[in-house]
């Protein structure tokens, strides 16, 4: 078996155990690399000196019997939103294409302390705005289950590296789904933690009170082997939570008894692709010969998610971005005649529409006039959803829903009606809007043998619980065995 096509479990106890050395480990990922990479595009920038310079670092460290961390020589991949020190950051955006920040994230600083490598930084809708990676200023991601799809986004690059074995791990930021529903169009697992559970300091924001940073992995006890790592407190940033540090790999179980799962019956919409509700109906039967118990449950509010997010995402998104004027850092244009005209090219250049279209509906709903209208109501129907969870969770450990409610689309399908790419995020933006944790994993193909995610969300801080129903489902079925082929397809 070639080595990149292990988990990331696997291959950190090969290391640790000396069955392997670091060298043949990041040899046969960055042989993979070159292998796919021309076909897939998950890459942005590859790192691959400073990555065998690490490996030699930490080979010799190993060698001399010292502990290199649990992560120890295991290559990893980065979003090209998350700050990394000496290596580009350009959220796939002219607007920061040449940006080299001087500092690590502290997630990228967590997984450097557990031994990680970084393979390189991998790409994304522009500023994390999308759902399908074809924002990309920069290249298009394909997905490695069928070339002529995409690999959804905005994690895109994440997803598909890591689906295409070209990393044992990525991380991602998931907005509104951006980790959970790519993970899903990839056969993926992708982890979406509470809010303030991870730092988010060196995070290049797009909605700073709805970002937040996760793994993607190829198994469940692989995300939670790196929420062990990159989870916990950080004074580098103010919304970070102080809570009890947990072992979120001890006690996984491939069983649900005297567990409650919830199943939304009125969340469920008529728009949900046959394929996808056929999934989902098996994979209540699976929960349920897994011992747990299923009770339906109501969301009432959940359908209001979807413009609450539009409205919030944007405004907050229109605040973050007007940073990029063309002054301090980031692109300028070099035609201007006074400063006016500086702000209004350099912005105009260096944005995509997809981002302009979002700034300018984020300004709208900010404006005087339409503040209370739009943004304010927003907030108030927000609050409406986070106790509309609290209410469902007193029934239930844990809720199970598609993680999207189609599967992954040919290129340019939605170019023309952007509302139809924003409804492919419905069942994940309720999450980000409550705060709360969720996770998809693999739960089935459609008839084109495309992917399609389960999703499990639980109550805030509960990670534990959601990654043991996670593990459950998973070790009650074979989905995150199948491996892509990496062709052209319809």
């Amino acid at each position: 078996m070639d080595l990149y096509s292990l988990t990331l479990t696997d291959i950190a106890k090969k290391i640790k155990n000396k069955e392997v050395t670091i060298k043949e480990v990041l040899d046969s990922v960055y042989s993979r690399i070159d292998e796919v990479e021309p076909k897939v595009d998950a890459y942005i920038t590859l790192t691959r000196d400073m990555a065998y310079q690490r490996a030699e670092e930490l080979q010799q460290r190993l060698d001399n019997g010292e502990d290199i961390g649990v992560l120890g020589g295991v290559p990893i991949a980065i979003k090209d939103n998350i700050c990394t020190n000496s290596v580009k950051t350009t959220c796939a955006s002219r607007m920061l294409e040449n940006f080299t920040p001087i500092y690590n994230a502290t997630v990228v600083k967590r997984l450097e302390d557990a031994g990680a490598i970084m393979v390189g930084k991998t790409n994304m809708d522009e500023f994390a705005m999308g759902s399908s990676t074809e924002t990309s200023y920069i290249k298009k991601t394909k997905n490695p289950w069928n070339l002529a799809r995409v690999p959804g986004g905005s994690s895109g690059g994440s997803a598909a590296a890591v689906s295409a074995d070209m990393a044992y791990a990525a991380l991602g930021s998931d907005t509104g789904g951006s980790i959970r529903q790519p993970a899903s169009y990839c056969s993926v697992v992708g982890l979406k933690p509470t809010y303030g559970l991870i730092s988010r300091f060196g995070l290049i924001a797009f909605a700073s009170s709805l970002d937040q940073i996760g793994p993607f992995t190829k198994t469940v006890e692989d995300a939670a082997l790196m929420l062990n790592v990159i989870a916990g407190y950080d004074k580098m940033d103010t919304t970070s939570a102080n809570v009890e540090k947990v072992d979120y790999v001890s006690g996984l179980s491939n069983n649900l008894n005297g567990k409650v799962v919830g199943i939304p019956t009125d969340f469920i919409t008529d728009g949900i692709n046959k394929d996808v509700k056929l999934a989902y109906d098996k994979a209540i039967e699976t929960v349920k010969n897994a011992g747990a118990k299923v009770q339906e449950i109501k969301l009432e509010y959940a359908k209001y998610s979807l413009a609450t997010y539009y409205i919030i995402a944007t405004a907050e998104a229109s605040s973050n971005l007007g940073r990029y004027d063309g002054i301090r850092y980031g692109y300028r244009a070099k035609d201007f005649s006074d400063l006016d005209e500086l702000y209004v090219k350099s912005r105009t250049e260096g944005f995509g529409e997809e981002v302009k279209r979002r700034i300018m509906l984020g300004t709208y709903v900010l404006s005087s006039g339409y503040y209370d209208a739009y943004y304010k109501r927003a907030q108030q129907v927000r609050t409406l959803i986070v106790e509309n969870f609290k209410k469902a969770f007193e029934a239930c450990d844990v809720i199970m829903i598609p993680t999207a409610p189609n599967t992954s689309f040919k290129f340019g399908a939605h170019n023309a009606s952007p509302l139809e790419m924003y409804l492919e995020d419905i069942y994940t933006v309720p999450v980000n809007i409550a705060g709360l944790p969720g996770i998809s994993v693999p739960g089935g193909f459609d008839n084109n043998g495309m992917p399609i995610g389960i999703q499990f969300i639980a109550k805030a801080f509960d990670e534990k619980t959601l990654l043991q129903a996670a593990y459950a489902f998973e070790q009650n079925t074979d989905y995150h065995t199948e491996r892509p082929k990496i062709e052209e397809g319809k």
